[in-house]
């Protein structure tokens, strides 16, 4: 099996310019591809882990890997996604962001000379003349065709500020500098990135009449559509000082039963046929699935030492003394508001709080956790389904010794 069949086996294929050109390419280790990080925080995050793993798939198959940081396009934000303006960056704080993002990467794909490279566009991006690129760039552009993509139909209706629309043709630019410095002949993205990768590909073909090629990898959604990376305390990030590798582990360790399977198949590298046989898995079988994927994971991002560690604490948790103790909350349907009961709510029906403000001022003072992440936000909630997909329970945490598991 080549890689290519190796990545649609494991569900990670969306979208392809020309599959058999690009079958080809990376099976035979011949593709020099890039992916594009902007630099919006100081960390990677659980969003950017596809493509992570993906770049050290390729890498492993013999591909040579360009990491783009965008300390130029950061300047200017990606719309995709969102409905706001990105806030604005100083070029001091993108620097710094793309240095951190290198040091975490080193840990799925080597650099070095003939191998991983990380670049960027800066480099080509911040001096421009802008009279020159619009004569010479942006007249392959039809604005028509702009405003048909995705990224840019969903901020029609709020407004969308022209410096966001050049965001399309920046990235397409960034394409061809690529094809022409490195001899780059793919951009692999995430699904949403689609129409600014199919931009690039064409600004090659007119300007430079060669083809080039892009694909797209599956979003990582969890069985409702949500996109996984959040909890009640925020992002998931790569960094241990912001998510530290006993949060990480538990993250994945608390996956609902219906994604697990999915989840090892798409982002581990345990052998398929190994995974073939875990689909067979159920019941408590699927707790054990959980601990393999939080485990994986977490050796790839912080390594062995801290894997293991996370592993025995969390064990040492839920299969020792306090797991074995813990008393049982069941929620009723009165608990419950249009489907979601706040952490706050569940404070209240798990008998740790007496009164609703009582456990206000329990979580504004950092003392309440749920499933060991601190809640810091009042809001924060889970709904019915999120809940019965939790075969052992929401886990709740008041103080330092009042524990209560809480279960439909």
């Amino acid at each position: 099996m080549g890689v290519y069949e190796e990545l649609q086996a494991r569900g990670l294929l969306a979208q392809v310019t020309d599959e058999e050109e690009i079958r080809k390419l990376i099976n035979a280790g011949e593709a020099t591809f890039y992916i594009g990080f902007d630099p919006t925080a100081d960390s990677l995050h659980v969003g950017h882990f596809m493509a992570l793993c993906l770049m050290k798939r390729l890498q492993q198959a013999g591909n040579k890997p360009i990491a783009l940081v965008g300390g130029g396009t950061g300047m200017i934000g990606d719309p995709t996604g969102r409905s706001d303006l990105r806030t604005m960056m100083t070029t001091e704080q993108i620097d710094h962001n793309c240095e951190c993002f290198k040091k975490q990467m080193s840990r799925f794909i080597e650099f070095g000379e003939d191998k991983a490279r990380m670049v960027n566009n800066a480099d080509w991006l911040r001096d421009l003349n802008y009279i020159d690129f619009i004569r010479d760039i942006g007249v392959h552009f039809s604005v028509n065709n702009m405003l048909r993509a995705e990224c840019y139909k969903q901020r029609m209706e709020k407004g969308l500020s022209f410096l966001e629309f050049n965001y399309m043709i920046m990235q397409s630019y960034d394409f061809l500098c690529l094809y022409e410095k490195y001899g780059c002949n793919m951009q692999f993205g995430g699904d949403d990135q689609w129409s600014n990768m199919l931009g690039g590909t064409e600004l090659i073909r007119r300007k430079l009449g060669k083809d080039a090629h892009a694909m797209t990898i599956t979003l990582l959604l969890n069985s409702e559509g949500k996109k996984m990376g959040k909890t009640a305390k925020g992002a998931v990030w790569l960094d241990p000082d912001k998510t530290s590798p006993f949060e990480f582990y538990q993250y994945w360790r608390n996956v609902a039963d219906a994604d697990v399977i999915k989840f090892i198949r798409m982002l581990t590298f345990l052998p398929l046929e190994r995974i073939d046989e875990m689909e067979k898995w159920e019941g408590s079988q699927l707790n054990e699935a959980k601990e393999i994927l939080a485990y994986e994971l977490t050796e790839m991002v912080h390594g062995e030492e801290e894997a293991k560690k996370a592993q025995e604490s969390a064990r040492a948790l839920f299969a020792g003394g306090v797991a074995a103790q813990m008393p049982t909350a069941i929620l009723k349907d009165e608990d419950f508001k249009d489907g979601f009961i706040d952490v706050i709510g569940m404070l209240v029906a798990s008998g740790l709080v007496k009164s609703r403000s009582e456990g206000r001022r329990a979580i504004e003072q950092g003392g309440v956790s749920m499933d060991q992440e601190v809640v810091t936000d009042i809001k924060a909630g889970l709904t019915r389904e999120e809940i019965a997909a939790k075969e052992d329970g929401i886990v709740l945490k008041r103080g330092k010794k009042n524990f209560r598991r809480i279960r439909l």
